[in-house]
């Protein structure tokens, strides 16, 4: 049902997961743990799913939030909880409130999970390309310390997403990487196809928050590559589906 970072694992002041599509009651597409309450899936099995990932975690269904994710470097933080048709418009969710579990939902794109535990606060942010070259990551960092954590001490676990071999790009974004951010082109190895690149995003991500000082441990999975336990936007759309689940990650204080 959900996956650990051996090294939030190792804190006994917080509780996380990377959950994967197993263990809830959606079907069809949707099956069987979908968290997402933007697709078209029935409500009643969203909120059931949700339900099972708030269990799975120790906190009331309502204290497990996610953001209306709109591909910014835009922060937020949670003091109380919102309901989930006022979700803020934000890519990141920083806290220091025991007992909220604040999460990120994904389909491809990088979920990430920070602590500083002895500051006691947390962090969720959702890294697509956008995302990460326009700077969530370290705005996400940013907002951590304002509430006292030091980047020294903050640790970061980066979830399944889309991996290199499965995740073709095409020129413009490779010459607007190449623009914005030139180191990155380390990054973009050749497609088959003329004009097209196979970008390690998971592998820029990582390199991003070690250039903001921040430990990173990736777990190393890919959302497309393995459909048994995760959904996967690009291969939806390789196959014409019309719509996909989404999965959600999310961290807490105990």
């Amino acid at each position: 049902m959900l996956l650990q970072s051996r090294l939030l694992s190792a804190f006994g002041e917080i509780r996380h997961g990377f959950f994967t599509r197993e263990g809830g009651v959606s079907t069809g597409l949707y099956a069987s743990l979908n968290g997402g309450v933007g697709s078209n899936d029935e409500r009643e099995h969203v909120v059931e799913n949700r339900s099972r990932m708030a269990a799975a975690l120790g906190c009331a269904p309502r204290n497990l939030l996610t953001a209306y994710q709109i591909h910014s470097p835009d922060v937020v933080v949670a003091a109380t909880p919102w309901p989930a048709d006022e979700r803020p418009r934000a890519d990141a969710i920083v806290t220091r409130v025991p007992s909220l579990a604040i999460g990120v939902s994904t389909a491809d794109c990088g979920p990430l999970l920070f602590a500083d535990v002895d500051a006691r606060v947390i962090g969720a942010a959702h890294s697509g390309w956008r995302g990460a070259l326009t700077g969530v990551l370290e705005a996400t960092v940013d907002v951590m310390e304002q509430f006292g954590a030091q980047r020294r001490r903050i640790i970061a676990a980066l979830g399944p997403m889309i991996r290199q071999e499965n995740y073709e790009v095409g020129e413009d974004l490779i010459q607007r990487f190449a623009d914005a951010d030139p180191p990155s082109k380390r990054f973009f190895a050749p497609a088959a196809r003329s004009g097209h690149a196979m970008f390690d995003l998971a592998g820029y991500i990582v390199a991003r928050l070690a250039r903001a000082r921040v430990e990173c441990e990736d777990l190393g999975v890919c959302t497309y590559a393995d459909e048994k336990r995760f959904y996967s936007f690009r291969r939806a759309t390789h196959r014409g589906e019309p719509d996909y689940g989404r999965h959600i990650n999310a961290i807490m204080l105990v």
